[in-house]
C-alpha cells in the first residue's frame, strides 16, 4: 500500500508537472514519462521493502522481469488516457477545458492507474517475486533419523499416514505431524 501510494504521488506530480508546463498538447507523453519516473521508484521500493523476503534470482534477471511486466503496465495505464483524448475526442475545442481535464484525470490518473496496479501487483508476485524457496538437494537433515526413531517406538514415521507429506510439502487436511501430536501430549494412531 505504502509502495504503491508513493508511486502513485511521484506518478501524479511528475505527470501534471509536465502536462500543465512542457508538455501541455502531449499530455500521453507526459504521462509515459511519469509512469516511467514512478516505475524506476517503485522497484526500489518493492525489491527493499514489499517483496525482501521472496524471490531468489539475480538482480539482473529480476530487474529485467520487472521492468518488462512495468512495460505492459505501462501500457495499460496510458490505454485510457489515449481513448478518451483520440477515440472519444474530449479536448479542446471539441470540448471545454474543464471536461478535457477532468476526463484526463479520470482516464489517467483514476482508471488507468487502478487497471495497471492490479495487474502489476498480480505479475510482480507471479513472476518477478515469487514465493520460491528452492528444496535442498538430497535427503533432508534429520529425516532418516526420525524415521528410525518412529520404526523403534511403533508410532507412525514421515511416511505413515499421520506424517504424509504431498510432493507439494503440504499434508493432507486433518493430518499433523508425529512430532505436532507428541508436543500437544497426543500419540495419534
Amino acid at each position: 500500500m505504502v509502495v504503491g501510494g508513493t508511486a502513485f504521488l511521484v506518478d501524479n506530480t511528475v505527470f501534471y508537472g509536465l502536462k500543465l508546463t512542457v508538455l501541455e498538447p502531449k499530455p500521453v507523453t507526459a504521462k509515459i514519462i511519469a509512469v516511467l519516473v514512478a516505475t524506476i521508484v517503485s522497484y526500489v521500493l518493492n525489491r527493499e521493502w514489499s517483496f525482501r523476503a521472496r524471490g531468489g534470482r539475480e538482480r539482473r534477471h529480476e530487474a529485467a522481469l520487472f521492468f518488462l511486466v512495468s512495460a505492459a503496465g505501462l501500457v495499460i495505464s496510458s490505454a485510457p488516457l489515449w481513448i478518451s483524448r483520440y477515440v472519444f475526442l474530449l479536448e479542446t475545442p471539441q470540448v471545454s477545458l474543464a471536461a478535457q481535464e477532468i476526463a484526463d484525470f479520470v482516464s489517467a490518473q483514476v482508471a488507468g492507474t487502478l487497471i495497471a496496479m492490479v495487474f502489476r501487483f498480480w505479475a510482480l508476485r507471479t513472476w518477478v517475486f515469487p514465493d520460491e524457496r528452492p528444496e535442498p538437494a538430497g535427503p533432508r537433515p534429520g529425516r532418516a533419523a526420525t524415521a528410525a526413531a518412529a520404526a523403534r517406538s511403533g508410532a507412525p514415521g514421515p511416511g505413515g499416514p499421520a506424517g504424509r507429506v504431498s510432493r507439494h510439502g503440504r499434508r493432507p487436511p486433518g493430518r499433523t505431524s508425529p512430532r505436532a501430536s507428541e508436543n500437544a501430549g497426543i500419540l495419534r494412531p
